[in-house]
């Protein structure tokens, strides 16, 4: 991943508040795994797994941790972080692009919203009514801003990106491609009598969606509406690709969501969750402060703040390792039955013969 300017070793380890072991002149022209990189990359270690690519490393400079053993031939930048280091460094060598502000040709823009000046709309995106979008906002084509909807400033919309009527996206918002915020919540009341007969009858889901500041959602997300009142992601959080956030959901402050993950509707994550990927959760549960839902979990009750669970249904997860490892003895343990029921069956037999 080679950038335009290189970069002096020393500017870099300024940049990312660590301590420089080797060239402070060296050039730094762009930056890689430690597998793929070669002179001029840069690279990052930080866990010990990967000791053998750290020793084969072709780098000129990799940012490691504080008692990373010296490679020769190669300048260290000692960090805290290595990985966090090194995504403020790729920051650095591949600022976010820079688009011409204003509205495109072809950008079908209601003569009563309000698009600041800064902001960008591109061919083929829609803004709608009374729908507002701010400074330095980008919209890239076949974006549909809903009426009365809200994009705050520096927020990025990806093509085919839907936020529907109403619905509140805060500032420096990332919405990916295809994404839909502010869907109808999946809401029916079952009507026996209706007019051609029994039917499933549709509640008007008449809240919004607010997302807060500082999100990134996935491609292909979706985010429902409220039935009434909001289905909220608190600031920071983060949500993967094929993710389904149902109505009425709130999800707390610097959550991570990852792909293909369900969440029912009205249920409450709070602040810095983690549900990884397929994880399922029953409507009207919370989970706490700092919990972690292990992959293909099924969440069926409430979780404790900072309690890691996994399995279906979700227990703890240090039980559930337990009965994963029992689970693969089944077979030879019903062997050892069989034979020890037929060796019972026989002493019974000479019991009674005697």
């Amino acid at each position: 991943m080679h950038a335009s300017t290189p970069r002096r070793l020393e500017e870099i380890a300024t940049h990312v508040g660590g301590e420089l072991v080797g060239d402070a002149g060296l050039l730094i022209s762009g930056l890689n795994g430690l597998v793929e990189a070669g002179p001029g990359d840069i690279s990052f270690y930080g866990n010990p797994r990967y000791r053998r690519q750290y020793e084969a490393t072709r780098a000129s400079a990799v940012l490691v941790t504080q008692d990373a053993e010296p490679r020769d031939g190669v300048s260290l930048v000692r960090v805290s972080n290595p990985h966090l280091a090194f995504a403020k460094l790729s920051s650095l060598f591949h600022p976010r692009p820079s688009y011409t502000v204003g509205l495109r040709p072809g950008a079908h823009v209601h003569p009563e919203a309000r698009v600041h000046p800064e902001a960008t709309v591109m061919a083929g995106a829609t803004v709608e009514r009374h729908a507002t979008v701010g400074a330095r906002a980008v919209l890239f084509p076949g974006v549909y801003v809903g009426e009365g909807a809200g994009i705050g400033e520096d927020s990025l919309l990806y093509p085919n990106v839907t936020v529907r009527e109403h619905c509140q996206v805060g500032a420096r918002v990332i919405l990916h491609a295809s994404c839909v915020v502010g869907a109808d919540g999946f809401g029916f009341a079952f009507n026996p009598e209706g007019e051609r007969g029994p039917e499933h009858f549709k509640v008007p889901q008449v809240g919004i969606v607010r997302i807060e500041d500082d999100v990134e959602v996935g491609a292909c997300t979706t985010i429902d509406r409220a039935t009434i009142g909001e289905t909220i992601i608190g600031r920071g959080s983060k949500i993967d690709n094929l993710v389904q956030i149902a109505h009425n959901v709130k999800v707390g402050p610097m959550s991570l969501i990852c792909a293909q993950a369900g969440v029912s509707g009205s249920v409450e994550l709070g602040t810095g969750v983690v549900l990884a990927g397929q994880v399922g959760l029953v409507g009207h549960i919370r989970v706490g402060d700092m919990a972690k839902v292990g992959a293909q979990s099924g969440v069926t009750q409430d979780v404790e703040a900072g309690q890691v669970v996994s399995g279906t249904p979700a227990m703890p997860h240090q039980e559930w390792l337990r009965m994963s490892v029992a689970l693969g003895r089944v077979s030879d343990l019903l062997k050892e039955v069989r034979t020890l029921r037929r060796r019972v069956e026989m002493l019974e037999k000479k019991e009674k013969g005697g």
